[in-house]
Protein backbone atom coordinates (compact mmCIF):
# COMPACT_ATOMS: atom_id res chain seq x y z
CA UNK A 1 0.00 0.00 0.00
CA UNK A 2 2.78 2.36 0.94
CA UNK A 3 4.60 1.51 -2.29
CA UNK A 4 1.53 2.35 -4.40
CA UNK A 5 1.00 5.61 -2.48
CA UNK A 6 4.64 6.57 -2.96
CA UNK A 7 4.41 5.91 -6.72
CA UNK A 8 1.20 7.97 -6.92
CA UNK A 9 2.79 10.94 -5.12
CA UNK A 10 5.92 10.68 -7.29
CA UNK A 11 3.80 10.61 -10.46
CA UNK A 12 1.78 13.65 -9.41
CA UNK A 13 4.99 15.52 -8.59
CA UNK A 14 6.51 14.75 -11.96
CA UNK A 15 3.31 15.76 -13.75
CA UNK A 16 3.24 19.10 -11.93
CA UNK A 17 6.92 19.67 -12.66
CA UNK A 18 6.49 19.07 -16.41
CA UNK A 19 3.37 21.28 -16.49
CA UNK A 20 5.20 24.15 -14.78
CA UNK A 21 8.19 23.74 -17.05
CA UNK A 22 6.02 24.14 -20.16
CA UNK A 23 4.59 27.46 -19.00
CA UNK A 24 6.33 30.84 -19.26
CA UNK A 25 6.94 32.98 -16.20
CA UNK A 26 4.39 35.74 -15.79
CA UNK A 27 5.96 39.21 -15.58
CA UNK A 28 4.74 42.75 -14.99
CA UNK A 29 6.44 44.03 -18.18
CA UNK A 30 6.03 42.17 -21.47
CA UNK A 31 8.81 42.33 -24.05
CA UNK A 32 7.50 41.20 -27.42
CA UNK A 33 10.70 42.12 -29.27
CA UNK A 34 10.92 43.68 -32.72
CA UNK A 35 7.83 42.68 -34.69
CA UNK A 36 8.14 45.28 -37.46
CA UNK A 37 11.21 47.12 -38.69
CA UNK A 38 11.41 50.01 -41.13
CA UNK A 39 12.95 53.43 -41.53
CA UNK A 40 12.33 56.89 -42.89
CA UNK A 41 13.97 60.22 -43.70
CA UNK A 42 12.37 63.62 -43.14
CA UNK A 43 12.96 67.04 -44.68
CA UNK A 44 11.74 69.88 -42.52
CA UNK A 45 11.63 73.66 -42.43
CA UNK A 46 11.42 75.55 -39.15
CA UNK A 47 10.31 79.12 -38.55
CA UNK A 48 11.68 80.63 -35.35
CA UNK A 49 13.52 83.62 -33.89
CA UNK A 50 17.13 84.03 -32.80
CA UNK A 51 18.08 87.06 -30.75
CA UNK A 52 14.62 88.46 -31.49
CA UNK A 53 15.08 88.22 -35.29
CA UNK A 54 13.19 85.91 -37.68
CA UNK A 55 15.15 82.78 -38.60
CA UNK A 56 14.41 80.30 -41.38
CA UNK A 57 15.92 76.91 -40.62
CA UNK A 58 15.70 73.95 -43.04
CA UNK A 59 16.78 70.58 -41.72
CA UNK A 60 16.81 66.84 -42.19
CA UNK A 61 16.50 63.85 -39.89
CA UNK A 62 15.78 60.14 -40.05
CA UNK A 63 16.60 56.71 -38.77
CA UNK A 64 15.40 53.23 -37.84
CA UNK A 65 11.62 52.90 -37.25
CA UNK A 66 10.84 50.10 -34.78
CA UNK A 67 7.43 48.40 -34.37
CA UNK A 68 5.66 51.35 -36.04
CA UNK A 69 6.18 53.32 -32.83
CA UNK A 70 9.74 54.42 -32.17
CA UNK A 71 12.31 56.06 -34.46
CA UNK A 72 15.97 56.22 -33.47
CA UNK A 73 18.27 58.30 -35.65
CA UNK A 74 20.09 61.60 -36.18
CA UNK A 75 19.09 65.10 -37.23
CA UNK A 76 20.58 68.45 -38.26
CA UNK A 77 19.37 71.94 -39.21
CA UNK A 78 20.83 75.42 -39.88
CA UNK A 79 19.67 78.94 -40.64
CA UNK A 80 19.74 80.36 -44.18
CA UNK A 81 18.54 83.96 -43.92
CA UNK A 82 20.10 87.24 -42.79
CA UNK A 83 20.08 87.56 -38.99
CA UNK A 84 21.75 90.91 -38.21
CA UNK A 85 24.45 91.07 -35.57
CA UNK A 86 23.99 94.08 -33.22
CA UNK A 87 26.65 96.77 -33.53
CA UNK A 88 28.02 96.09 -30.04
CA UNK A 89 28.55 92.40 -30.90
CA UNK A 90 30.10 92.77 -34.37
CA UNK A 91 33.59 91.32 -34.48
CA UNK A 92 34.52 92.94 -37.81
CA UNK A 93 33.55 96.63 -38.15
CA UNK A 94 32.37 97.95 -41.52
CA UNK A 95 31.04 94.50 -42.44
CA UNK A 96 27.46 93.32 -42.95
CA UNK A 97 27.71 90.64 -40.31
CA UNK A 98 25.00 88.00 -39.90
CA UNK A 99 24.56 85.20 -37.39
CA UNK A 100 24.78 81.60 -38.54
CA UNK A 101 23.07 79.11 -36.26
CA UNK A 102 23.08 75.34 -36.58
CA UNK A 103 22.25 72.22 -34.59
CA UNK A 104 22.79 68.45 -34.83
CA UNK A 105 22.50 65.36 -32.66
CA UNK A 106 20.49 62.29 -31.66
CA UNK A 107 16.89 62.36 -32.90
CA UNK A 108 14.19 60.20 -31.34
CA UNK A 109 10.51 60.15 -32.28
CA UNK A 110 7.54 58.30 -30.81
CA UNK A 111 4.53 57.79 -33.11
CA UNK A 112 1.07 57.26 -31.63
CA UNK A 113 -1.28 55.06 -33.74
CA UNK A 114 1.01 55.13 -36.78
CA UNK A 115 -1.40 53.18 -39.02
CA UNK A 116 -4.23 55.73 -38.61
CA UNK A 117 -4.74 58.32 -41.38
CA UNK A 118 -4.25 61.14 -38.87
CA UNK A 119 -2.25 60.68 -35.69
CA UNK A 120 0.28 62.36 -33.41
CA UNK A 121 4.02 62.17 -32.86
CA UNK A 122 6.37 63.49 -30.17
CA UNK A 123 10.10 63.88 -30.75
CA UNK A 124 13.31 65.04 -29.14
CA UNK A 125 16.62 66.28 -30.54
CA UNK A 126 19.51 66.03 -28.07
CA UNK A 127 22.92 67.23 -29.13
CA UNK A 128 24.88 70.36 -29.92
CA UNK A 129 24.13 73.80 -31.29
CA UNK A 130 26.62 76.33 -32.64
CA UNK A 131 26.75 79.99 -33.65
CA UNK A 132 29.15 82.04 -35.72
CA UNK A 133 29.31 85.37 -37.55
CA UNK A 134 30.12 85.98 -41.21
CA UNK A 135 30.01 88.84 -43.69
CA UNK A 136 26.90 88.19 -45.75
CA UNK A 137 28.04 90.46 -48.58
CA UNK A 138 30.72 87.88 -49.36
CA UNK A 139 28.12 85.17 -50.03
CA UNK A 140 25.07 86.85 -51.60
CA UNK A 141 24.98 83.94 -54.09
CA UNK A 142 25.71 80.25 -53.61
CA UNK A 143 28.66 80.30 -56.02
CA UNK A 144 30.35 82.94 -53.84
CA UNK A 145 31.14 80.27 -51.23
CA UNK A 146 34.11 79.26 -53.41
CA UNK A 147 35.73 82.61 -52.58
CA UNK A 148 34.58 82.79 -48.97
CA UNK A 149 37.37 83.87 -46.63
CA UNK A 150 36.96 81.87 -43.42
CA UNK A 151 39.88 83.74 -41.82
CA UNK A 152 37.68 86.85 -41.52
CA UNK A 153 34.92 85.02 -39.66
CA UNK A 154 34.26 84.27 -36.00
CA UNK A 155 35.09 80.72 -34.90
CA UNK A 156 31.97 78.62 -34.18
CA UNK A 157 30.87 78.49 -30.54
CA UNK A 158 29.32 75.18 -29.47
CA UNK A 159 26.89 74.44 -26.63
CA UNK A 160 24.50 71.71 -25.43
CA UNK A 161 20.98 71.71 -26.89
CA UNK A 162 17.64 69.95 -26.35
CA UNK A 163 14.56 70.43 -28.52
CA UNK A 164 11.35 68.53 -27.66
CA UNK A 165 8.44 68.78 -30.10
CA UNK A 166 5.08 67.46 -31.22
CA UNK A 167 3.43 67.00 -34.62
CA UNK A 168 0.09 66.17 -36.20
CA UNK A 169 0.83 63.58 -38.88
CA UNK A 170 -1.13 62.81 -42.06
CA UNK A 171 -0.55 59.58 -44.01
CA UNK A 172 -0.61 60.83 -47.63
CA UNK A 173 0.69 57.59 -49.13
CA UNK A 174 2.11 54.35 -47.72
CA UNK A 175 5.58 55.82 -48.24
CA UNK A 176 4.96 59.53 -47.56
CA UNK A 177 3.67 61.57 -44.60
CA UNK A 178 3.02 65.27 -43.94
CA UNK A 179 3.69 66.50 -40.39
CA UNK A 180 3.22 70.11 -39.29
CA UNK A 181 4.23 70.76 -35.70
CA UNK A 182 5.80 72.86 -33.00
CA UNK A 183 8.92 72.48 -30.84
CA UNK A 184 10.85 74.35 -28.18
CA UNK A 185 14.60 74.83 -28.58
CA UNK A 186 16.56 75.15 -25.30
CA UNK A 187 20.24 76.08 -25.25
CA UNK A 188 22.57 75.36 -22.33
CA UNK A 189 25.95 77.04 -21.89
CA UNK A 190 25.93 79.29 -24.96
CA UNK A 191 28.64 81.95 -24.94
CA UNK A 192 30.39 84.15 -27.44
CA UNK A 193 29.12 85.97 -30.53
CA UNK A 194 27.00 88.20 -28.28
CA UNK A 195 24.35 85.47 -27.79
CA UNK A 196 23.10 84.00 -24.52
CA UNK A 197 21.00 80.93 -23.76
CA UNK A 198 17.89 83.13 -23.69
CA UNK A 199 18.73 84.65 -27.11
CA UNK A 200 18.92 81.18 -28.66
CA UNK A 201 16.06 79.44 -26.85
CA UNK A 202 12.63 79.81 -28.44
CA UNK A 203 9.59 78.16 -30.01
CA UNK A 204 9.84 76.82 -33.57
CA UNK A 205 6.98 76.09 -35.95
CA UNK A 206 7.70 73.54 -38.64
CA UNK A 207 6.39 71.69 -41.68
CA UNK A 208 7.84 68.26 -42.42
CA UNK A 209 7.64 65.65 -45.17
CA UNK A 210 8.65 62.07 -44.33
CA UNK A 211 9.60 59.37 -46.83
CA UNK A 212 10.27 55.72 -46.15
CA UNK A 213 9.01 52.34 -44.96
CA UNK A 214 6.55 52.98 -42.16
Amino acid sequence: MKTKLSKLILGCGLLMAFTSYGQENQTLFVNKGIQHSGGYAAISNKFTTINGEFANMPGIYGGWFINRKFMLGIGAAATTNYIPVPDQAINFPEAKMTYQYGQFGLMTEYVIASTKKVHFTVNLLTGSGFTMQYDRRDVEHWDDWDHFDWDDQEDPKFFFLMEPGAQVEFNLFKWMRFSPGVSYRRAFGAKGNGLSDADLSNISYNVTLKFGAF
